[in-house]
């Protein structure tokens, strides 16, 4: 596998997105697909090395950026968990799309797919319904679904808590509302991230990265919250293209998805608007990072099976 690093503008017009792009090791290679990753909150798109080294070997290029606020993207002096002033959840989506675009240049004609996980999903959920014409399929992986009530709420909170402290805070009390029960199903968990992975190691290098976990402003939180509002309208949804393939993948006991039921409740969406090719598939026991759990090499080929299936090439 090769691995090549570069930059290219924001939309927020400011900001320079980290971007990485692996490629097979033969340059001669058939690319038979594109897939971008879409990371999640509090980590970086190279955490998706190992899934790149995997379905490179397969004859796939896989890209992905460093989100604003995150990895690489955050320039010198900058905040981690703070996306940009201006309407940072269209931003978000739109530095998405301008890889894409980027990356059909140099690769004009073959089939696209985007990949996005917990926050990354709810990106690409937004994704599909601006942009879902222009590829050919969609992985949604760790997604979950809110209710309307619930994220009201939580964003009257952090507007409360902005209002005072600025939104370049990191507000606790809202991060504890909305992550401090989800190692309510553990056992005795020995630190506060045990719900991302059965995985010790996992989690133990999670919490060694300093480019995870560093806790979200209130205005990355608020753009959380406004991806995940947009995400579930029903005009949102009604615009998503019905023969676009979805692949919903999550962990059993994954309490962003609601341990199954906020996942079968997203899907239920795209099903009543009409949406003709869903597939889920739950990994039991599994906790939120499916692609570093014990089992990961399952989900993988999962993955890979599922998308040679619906190539244009191998399509029935």
């Amino acid at each position: 596998m090769k691995k090549e690093e570069f930059f290219f503008d924001s939309r927020d017009g400011a900001t320079s997105i980290h971007a990485v792009r692996w490629t097979p090791e033969d340059d001669n290679a058939e690319i038979k697909g594109i897939i971008q990753v879409i990371h999640g909150m509090e980590e970086y798109v190279e955490r998706y090395e190992d899934f790149a080294g995997f379905m490179t070997d397969h004859g796939f290029v896989v890209t992905g950026e460093d989100h604003l606020g995150h990895g690489g993207s955050v320039p010198e002096g900058g905040i981690k968990g703070y996306f940009c002033e201006q309407d940072p959840a269209t931003v978000v989506v739109r530095d998405v799309h301008r890889l894409k675009k980027i990356t059909q240049e140099k690769y004009p004609g073959v089939p696209y797919i985007i990949m996005g996980h917990s926050m990354g999903s709810f990106i690409a959920r937004n994704y599909i319904y601006r942009y879902g014409t222009g590829i050919d399929m969609a992985v949604i992986m760790g997604t979950g679904h809110m209710e309307d009530g619930v994220l009201k709420a939580g964003t009257a909170l952090t507007k409360l808590t902005a209002a005072f402290k600025g939104d370049k805070c990191k507000p606790s009390l809202v991060a504890k509302i909305s992550f401090g029960g989800y190692c309510k199903r553990i056992p005795s968990p020995k630190t506060p991230y045990d719900w991302l992975s059965v995985n010790e190691k996992n989690v133990a290098d999670y919490i060694a990265d300093p480019m995870c976990g560093f806790g979200f402003t209130a205005g990355g939180f608020l753009t959380l919250f406004e991806l995940m509002r947009r995400m579930g309208k029903a005009e949102n949804i009604a615009s998503v293209p019905r023969d676009l393939p979805l692949l919903f993948v999550s962990g059993t006991e994954d309490p962003v998805g609601d341990y199954g039921e906020g996942v079968k409740a997203a899907v239920s969406t795209y099903e009543n608007a009409g949406v003709k090719d869903i597939t889920v598939r739950f990994y039991e026991g599994d906790r939120h990072e499916i692609l570093n759990e014990d089992d990961k090499e399952t989900v993988k080929e999962d993955i890979l099976e599922w998308i040679t299936a619906r190539l244009p090439q191998n399509r029935q």
